[in-house]
């Protein structure tokens, strides 16, 4: 079974903006190891996030209402 490109490309997009880690380093890692650092970076933002205010929703341009 292949890994999905979409999936992988979303990986490496979050980990190379949050910790700007090279293209290649990202993509040598293992699987599971990419997953590990996600987990802790995602919580590391979530604290992160969880002290600002939220910003107010915005309407898409695509909403009828």
């Amino acid at each position: 079974m292949c890994y999905p490109h979409d999936r992988l490309h979303e990986e490496i997009a979050f980990l190379g903006y949050y910790l700007h880690w090279s293209y290649e380093s990202l993509l040598s890692m293992e699987h599971h190891e990419r997953q590990k650092w996600i987990e802790k970076t995602s919580a590391i933002n979530q604290k992160v996030n969880e002290g600002s205010t939220p910003a107010p929703a915005e309407k898409s341009i695509l909403s009828i209402t």
